[in-house]
């Protein structure tokens, strides 16, 4: 348990910041299953837009530090393989 003043109030930082993390994590989630169900799909355009928004939130997720910078290279990498697959 926290005793000093200064780790009570780490532990209320760290706790409100994994709640905007997990957020975060939980919107480029989305972005990305977006991509796949359009892939899945068959739709071309649909998987062309959904990849628009997707790699821009990626992007974003690496500048606020929760996903590294290759992962999310390699997922828009793969993404956009995907979406080329399609045509």
């Amino acid at each position: 348990m926290a005793n000093s003043k200064q780790a009570k109030k780490r532990i209320r930082r760290n706790d409100s910041r994994a709640e905007i993390n997990k957020s975060r994590v939980s919107r480029i989630r989305t972005h990305i299953r977006k991509v796949e169900e359009a892939v899945t799909a068959g739709d071309q355009t649909a998987a062309s837009t959904a990849l628009k928004s997707a790699e821009p939130e990626i992007m974003r997720g690496v500048s606020k530090g929760v996903l590294h910078k290759k992962t999310a290279s390699r997922k828009v990498s793969r993404l956009s393989k995907a979406v080329k697959s399609i045509a």
